[in-house]
């Protein structure tokens, strides 16, 4: 099975930290996450979870860290979720894919339903 690599971004808001919930017509649906996507022929990582917040959320964002990649196993693929935090820098929020979006605070965010390959990465973020 060949690994998709995937980027996702921890945008902070001042003191809040963006979730997004993934729309009822998307794999794994309803089930919260943090906003990424595929990287594409070519791409950066960076590249990548900029272009992909662009498109899915008409904002932008200055990267900070890279945390730890997390390879996850669902059913019927399987993926490499390369995170990042982030810092939103201007635009106004729009959701073009997902279904809802939540700005929390850590303790928040662990009630969510989560994809499961995002929890290792909410863990470690929360740890920082």
């Amino acid at each position: 099975m060949k690994i998709i690599p995937v980027t996702c971004a921890i945008v902070k808001f001042d003191d809040k930290i963006l979730a997004v919930q993934r729309s009822e017509t998307m794999k794994l649906p309803l089930k919260w996450e943090f906003a990424g996507g595929k990287i594409e022929e070519g791409e950066t990582e960076i590249e990548c979870i900029k272009r992909e917040i662009s498109e899915e959320l008409n904002i932008h964002i200055e990267i900070k860290e890279k945390l730890t990649p997390v390879i996850h196993k669902y059913p019927d693929f399987k993926i490499k979720l390369i995170p990042f935090t982030a810092d939103y820098v201007s635009g106004e929020l729009k959701l073009k894919e997902h279904s809802d979006f939540v700005l929390a605070n850590k303790q928040e965010l662990i009630n969510l339903d989560w994809a499961e390959a995002d929890l290792p990465i909410l863990k470690e973020f929360i740890e920082l």
